[in-house]
């Protein structure tokens, strides 16, 4: 049987298609620190506002900002003129960083689990793929939050309609 090639996509997309997509919830979180990264010195914003101007649901961004925060990429300041803000060590992280810490640096494939592969002890698969995901955040690690919002991004984040908390 000949494979043509859109079949062959087909197939390569049915098995590896998330090779190098981010769960929703890191792409909530980039979001975040991109649209804090584009404040203005004390400017602070909510994790609702920034799920409103994301149209994100209020409920899964509150995870991503509780996360960050626990990484120390933001402070929220509590009370009448609370929000969030990024902090200097999150506007110098390396994006590659933070990815793999919010996905966990899970592996591409699974050869263990219910059903384990066959192959798992002599697949060079694993290995391979596990290569292609270092060098897609090593990529990654040389780009800084700062850097994402550079223009045109930059510009087009404070116009989304999160203005300032307080």
């Amino acid at each position: 049987m000949r494979i043509t090639p859109s079949k062959c996509e087909s197939q390569m997309q049915e098995c590896y298609g998330d090779l190098v997509r981010l769960t929703r919830y890191t792409d909530l979180a980039l979001r975040a620190v991109m649209r804090l990264a584009v404040l203005d010195g004390d400017q602070l914003v909510t994790t609702r506002q920034i799920a409103e101007s994301m149209n994100v649901p209020y409920t899964h961004m509150t995870k991503a900002v509780a996360e960050l925060q626990h990484l120390g990429v933001i402070e929220a300041r509590r009370g009448r003129n609370g929000g969030l803000s990024l902090t200097a060590a999150g506007r110098d992280t390396g994006v590659g960083e933070l990815i793999r810490t919010l996905e966990n640096d899970r592996e591409v494939v699974v050869c263990e689990g219910d059903t384990p592969c066959p192959l798992s002890g002599a697949c060079r698969l694993r290995n391979a793929l596990r290569q292609a995901q270092m060098a897609f955040y090593a990529s990654l690690d040389t780009v800084t939050v700062a850097d994402l919002v550079k223009s045109p991004t930059g510009p087009v984040l404070l116009t989304l309609g999160a203005a300032p908390a307080g």
